[in-house]
């Protein structure tokens, strides 16, 4: 399905564009508005990375504030959970099958035993969801998104000297070379078409100016694989990506950064990883 109106009337934004005034989740609620039922299960796809975050602090808190952009509320949690606990594999559309894998592993003792942290293990179940996905714009990205993301951590790990197996997701081509190599490129010489450019990146001292490199990595691959997707789902899906990078330098500052890395920091030396601001 095309979306001529939608996508004609979007406004032009840049990477740098840091002064947008257009709000995600009123953006969302529109799209939702607007997209056909198929489409709308895409979207929703990209937003479950809230959900995957609600979810963790609900079952640490029922009464948690919980990220609005999210695609499930308090009550659906509630709903979902006491579900799960009556029935194995309970149908319910809401309920995302990964969803189910990882609440009946939930502080598994061979999961923590590996140093595996829930919120690793719940993003490594959603990557390989995603990336089983049939629309392959949407799959694509997410795994450009698990390969960058484990390289990062690789390198991290190397520098610090810790285990970067434990801290690598996945098990795509790209994370079971890591995890068994221990070559200078972790064994990613032709697997990774961005693998020098991510060393380069891994290899910057500034954090702010690291995450910038990073966003514009990513920022040109949604340009590039979009370009001939004028009207599409995927012109709209890449345009939600965009605006969430946009978003999220909103929040980002030196002292966060700092902070940031102090925590990754000390997360490899636990078995513990920080949450993605």
């Amino acid at each position: 399905m095309n979306y001529y109106c939608l996508i004609a009337g979007l406004p032009d934004i840049q990477a740098e564009d840091t002064k947008t005034t257009i709000s995600m989740l009123e953006f969302k609620n529109e799209l939702l508005e607007q997209l056909s039922a198929l489409d709308t299960e895409l979207l929703k796809l990209v937003f479950a990375n809230y959900d995957n975050a609600n979810f963790l602090a609900y079952l640490n808190n029922k009464d948690a504030a919980l990220n609005p952009l999210g695609n499930l509320s308090s009550t659906n949690w509630a709903e979902l959970l006491a579900l799960m606990q009556e029935v194995e594999n309970p149908n319910d559309k809401r309920l995302l099958p990964y969803i189910q894998k990882f609440y009946h592993t939930f502080g598994n003792e061979k999961v923590n035993a590996e140093g595996v942290l829930n919120v690793d293990y719940l993003s490594g179940l959603y990557y390989e969801y995603a990336m089983q996905n049939s629309n392959s714009f949407l799959s694509n990205w997410f795994e450009f998104n698990l390969n960058i993301n484990n390289i990062l951590s690789a390198y991290a790990c190397r520098k610090h000297g810790f285990d970067q197996r434990t801290m690598v997701l996945g098990n795509n081509e790209v994370a079971l070379a890591i995890k068994t190599s221990n070559a200078r490129d972790f064994g990613l010489a032709g697997l990774f078409e961005q693998l020098d450019v991510v060393l380069r990146i891994a290899e910057e001292n500034d954090l702010l100016e690291r995450e910038k490199k990073i966003d514009a990595l990513k920022w040109s691959w949604l340009e590039e694989n979009t370009f001939f997707n004028y009207f599409s789902i995927e012109k709209v899906l890449a345009y939600v990506l965009k605006i969430e990078m946009i978003e999220r330098w909103k929040t980002l500052s030196v002292e966060k950064g700092t902070q940031i890395f102090r925590q990754l920091l000390v997360g490899m030396k636990e078995g513990v990883k920080l949450e993605t601001v």
